[in-house]
């Protein structure tokens, strides 16, 4: 039995998609044939198909095209504006910063204020 290849990554799952595709084995096959070397888990039998559609198609790359997932709501300027929002309140919730940008979401916000701008919970204790 061969070797299991564990966190293969998308791009190599592809390429050797598109390689047994090239060699005339249909997609039952391939998905078959590549769970004996990454496991059960690797990769749906449906994606499988999808890809070996998009490659019969004439699709050559196997890479993530550009601008695949959510936009970021996180523009300069919003950025800008919550840090600016900040520095007018230093002791700022993510409850007040969300009544101040009620079109943007607390995660966000969060994400914001931790990610982007590098700013961390600080407790002081006067004793």
């Amino acid at each position: 039995m061969a070797a299991t290849i564990s966190s293969p990554a998308k791009c190599e799952l592809r390429s050797v998609i598109r390689f047994l595709q090239a060699e005339g084995n249909s997609a039952a096959e391939i998905h078959r044939r590549m769970c004996q070397v990454y496991g059960e888990g690797f990769m749906s039998d449906g994606v499988v198909r999808e890809w070996c559609r998009k490659f019969k198609e004439g699709r050559n790359d196997v890479h993530d095209e550009e601008g695949q997932g959510r936009k970021s709501v996180a523009t300069d300027d919003l950025v800008y504006r919550v840090d600016e929002a900040v520095k007018k309140n230093r002791r700022f919730t993510l409850t007040s910063l969300s009544m101040e940008f009620p079109q943007v979401s607390r995660s966000s916000l969060y994400s914001i204020v931790t990610d982007e701008l590098g700013y961390k919970k600080i407790c002081e204790m006067n004793i």
